[in-house]
């Protein structure tokens, strides 16, 4: 395969990474492709911000401007039409999960791109697939059959991760929601994706350990790490903190077990005297009475579209991640690109360099949580230097650095 001729074709559900691979390809003008399932042009985009809905806010933020000259092919009906029938049988038979929906809107999403792809007559040795798990089994069994070169996007730690989302609602049975049991049928399609695939990308080493565990080659793995560039939105420096106000620490994203929000809640309780405040934006998966047992200093604001978040990070001046299991969590170089510093766990994408720009404590360590947020409220010189250094780090996780990700993978595919 010709590195500088390689041509790739796309495919995901979703705004995932924020289209930041078919963005870096369409820059180097090696998208061949990008198939999605749902893509806001500028009528469906204007439309869609109408309604004034949170889903019509997000639906809005499906398409990407770097993307708008892009040859885009997306199936905007039929993903509607699925996320109504998913949403009806989640009220119908809540405890069956989401899995199963999961299940079948990747297997329908994969055939509508193999499909498409029979129908090229410019696919050839110099070609490149890349979709993502769950959604492109069907698509890389017909790209091996025509020796086109396949690469698949493994973005959780699959069963591990499942393994420790178990043993957390053991650990806190009345903070769980109803239990969701993942069928063996969904492991299974990723693992087939895994063994069809010529390469399988992870976003970080704790990833990668996790699929060596469940058999994947050390070799086959390649480990890309995400990028963010926030553009004109982002500060040009710290901001100014006065000291007699609270210290604005940030958690975004689920609020879910997983993502140690129970430990987060008993660091927040034995700090509950301090002039300390944990702001919770996201969608709240953990039960009513685990929310009330909250402290006065920390606060439930429930979910926030993709267009609200970043006032969340103009006035918050940490961000916190107490992850027990994440392929990578993007929201780290988001909260850097404000200038946030970020305390988070070995269990995720490796960001923070402990002690400059954050620090890294271990997983359900609540003493070790208390300990970093006393050490800014006792030292107020540590959170300017840290919010310059997170600034800084930012700055390297950029789409540039990704595309010479790209560049090594083309080569190793040779």
């Amino acid at each position: 395969m010709g590195v500088n001729n390689a041509r790739w074709f796309c495919a995901q559900i979703g705004a995932r990474e924020h289209y930041a691979i078919p963005q870096v390809l369409h820059r180097r003008g090696k998208l061949a492709a990008l198939y999605t399932d749902f893509w806001a042009g500028p009528i469906t985009h204007k439309l869609a911000l109408g309604t004034g809905t949170a889903m019509g806010r997000s639906l809005a933020a499906r398409c990407h401007p770097e993307l708008a000259d892009a040859p885009v092919v997306a199936w905007n009906f039929h993903a509607l039409l699925g996320e109504l029938g998913t949403r009806r049988q989640l009220k119908r038979e809540p405890a069956v999960g989401p899995y199963h929906g999961f299940i079948k809107s990747g297997q329908s999403f994969a055939i509508r791109v193999r499909e498409e792809l029979m129908r090229r007559n410019d696919l050839d040795s110099e070609s490149v697939f890349f979709g993502y798990d769950t959604g492109a089994l069907e698509t890389l069994e017909w790209c091996r059959e025509q020796k086109i070169r396949c690469l698949v996007n493994q973005m959780d730690p699959g069963r591990v991760e499942s393994e420790l989302v178990r043993e957390e609602e053991l650990r806190w049975p009345e903070w769980k929601m109803q239990a969701v049991q993942v069928p063996e049928a969904y492991f299974q399609r990723r693992e087939q994706e895994w063994a069809q695939a010529d390469r399988v990308i992870v976003n970080s080493s704790f990833c990668r350990e996790a699929l060596v565990k469940q058999g994947v080659p050390r070799g086959k793995i390649i480990v890309v790490p995400l990028c963010y560039e926030v553009g004109a939105g982002a500060p040009a420096a710290v901001k100014n903190r006065k000291a007699i106000e609270p210290l604005r620490v940030l958690f975004l994203g689920q609020v879910i077990l997983r993502k140690g929000i129970q430990y987060l809640m008993q660091a927040a309780k034995a700090l509950e005297k301090e002039r300390i405040q944990f702001d919770i934006v996201g969608s709240v998966g953990i039960s009513a009475s685990a929310v009330r047992s909250a402290p006065a200093n920390l606060i439930f604001h429930g979910r926030a579209t993709r267009d609200q978040t970043a006032d969340w990070y103009r006035r918050s001046d940490l961000f916190v991640l107490p992850t027990l299991s994440d392929g990578f969590a993007i929201t780290q170089l988001e909260a850097m690109a404000y200038g946030l510093p970020v305390i988070t766990t070995p269990c995720c994408g490796e960001v923070v360099t402990d002690g400059s720009d954050g620090f890294i404590v271990p997983p359900r360590d609540v003493p070790a949580l208390v300990q970093v947020f006393q050490r800014y409220l006792r030292e107020p010189e540590l959170l300017p230097a840290q919010q310059a250094a997170a600034l800084l780090k930012s700055r390297q996780f950029t789409l540039e650095r990704l595309a010479g990700n790209l560049t090594r993978l083309e080569v190793d595919l040779k």
